[in-house]
């Protein structure tokens, strides 16, 4: 006789209600800094090599983020990381907002890099949590909470285009922004349980005894002993490559590799944006029916067909078209991934394993897609991008590794039923 199936309390759809809005939040704030870049280099007035040197600030500091999130979250907890995430993100957001209109350089580095790290600490801890309510609520919840942050950057996306159409200035639109994501931080922060993905006393006494459990270095290390939770490593990595390389690369590819303008490189991204949305969005039924395993394999396939396309087809409303199938594939990989990581676990082993796992995958995201520039000073951009097809390939060969454990907790495994809200 099938569970009857559970009803979140309130605290709990006040939970994962913050969850959401922060992530919209976030991929606004994104969108918007990436929609503003030319306006932010004309105030500036430095070359394009510079504005790389400016743009690297963020880099630091998301990988900064990135790499000291996991770690502290064990230690303090979910909320007060994505606290100091929030906060970081706002300064970060009004010094770019000061540098720009200041012309000031090293103001926006500085902006930039606090941005990031805000960002890395933001999303490391929010994959955390968002494990923890679906482990809660027993149905797919981080699909959605990815939707909600590519849902973000179409909407940042749009509100740039139009202030940028009517020469609103750049400085007064991220401070408008910082304001918008500081409201939303303290509701978060409000509606997010403390304590979320931190380890007990006694965790902490066995590390300080010498065992590795899920705190520290070693414990950090540790969890890839497990060869499923580093074959889903490898696949994390392989779908947030494909994720991050149209996210840097896919307005060029389509006006150097295929020759159209700006504005239909511009667009075609949009459309990317878009098709990331959908299918983080409509994802759920399909893994509660199917289950992640056949998902994302299928997505993996989906998205290597879509890459193919814009790499080999000579035709450039072809490659256009494909980045539908691109982005639907790419779509539910990382959260499916991220997801399948922290399983039939505690909850101490499984917030270590979902930061093990995240961390490899923005490692990816924001490491990888820059490497292909310097393939594709040699073989040209659209040769470069047979990288994503080749580890898109590879990923769609391992995705067993997502079939769910025998004997996992059923509160963990999404059941047939609907999202009751």
């Amino acid at each position: 006789m099938k569970n009857p199936p559970p009803i979140m309390d309130s605290a709990t759809r006040r939970w994962r209600a913050a969850l959401f809005l922060f992530m919209l939040a976030t991929g606004v704030s994104m969108a918007s800094w990436v929609a503003r870049t030319p306006a932010v280099r004309d105030a500036l007035e430095v070359s394009t090599g510079a504005m790389g040197l400016v743009l690297f600030g963020l880099s630091i500091g998301s990988m900064t983020g990135v790499l000291a999130s996991g770690g502290l979250v064990r230690r303090h907890g979910g909320r007060l990381v994505i606290t100091v995430g929030a906060a970081l993100l706002v300064a970060g957001l009004l010094v770019i907002a000061g540098g720009a209109a200041l012309e000031v350089s090293g103001g926006v580095f500085g902006g930039l890099a606090l941005f990031g790290a805000g960002m890395g600490l933001a999303e490391v801890a929010f994959n955390i949590e968002g494990a923890a309510v679906e482990r809660t609520v027993g149905r797919p919840v981080l699909p959605v909470l990815h939707g909600c942050f590519s849902l973000g950057t179409v909407v940042g996306a749009l509100l740039g285009m139009g202030l940028t159409a009517v020469r609103f200035p750049v400085g007064w639109h991220l401070a408008a922004i910082a304001l918008a994501v500081a409201a939303a931080g303290v509701w978060t922060v409000r509606a997010v349980p403390a304590g979320t993905g931190r380890e007990s006393a006694v965790t902490g006494d066995a590390e300080s005894r010498g065992g590795d459990r899920a705190g520290g270095v070693r414990g950090q290390l540790a969890v890839w002993r497990d060869r499923r939770l580093v074959l889903i490593g490898l696949i994390v990595l392989a779908m947030a490559f494909a994720e991050g390389s149209a996210n840097d690369w896919l307005p060029l590819l389509m006006v150097d590799g295929h020759g159209t303008g700006a504005t239909a490189g511009s667009l075609t991204f949009m459309l990317f944006a878009v098709a990331m949305t959908t299918g983080r969005f409509t994802g759920g039924p399909l893994l509660v029916r199917y289950g992640p395993a056949a998902v994302v394999g299928a997505s993996a396939v989906v998205a290597a067909v879509g890459v193919a396309l814009v790499i080999f087809s000579d035709s450039a409303l072809l490659a256009g078209a494909a980045v539908v199938l691109w982005g639907l594939g790419a779509s539910l990989g990382f959260p499916v991934t991220i997801s399948a990581a922290g399983e039939g676990a505690g909850p101490g082993d499984a917030s270590a394993r979902v930061a093990a796992v995240s961390t490899a995958g923005f490692a990816a995201f924001l490491v990888g897609p820059p490497s292909l520039g310097f393939l594709a000073d040699h073989v040209g951009l659209r040769n470069a991008m047979v990288v994503v097809l080749v580890l898109l390939g590879g990923a769609a060969l391992i995705t067993g590794a997502l079939r769910r454990r025998p004997g996992a907790p059923v509160s963990e495994v999404p059941a047939s039923q609907p999202d009751l809200v």
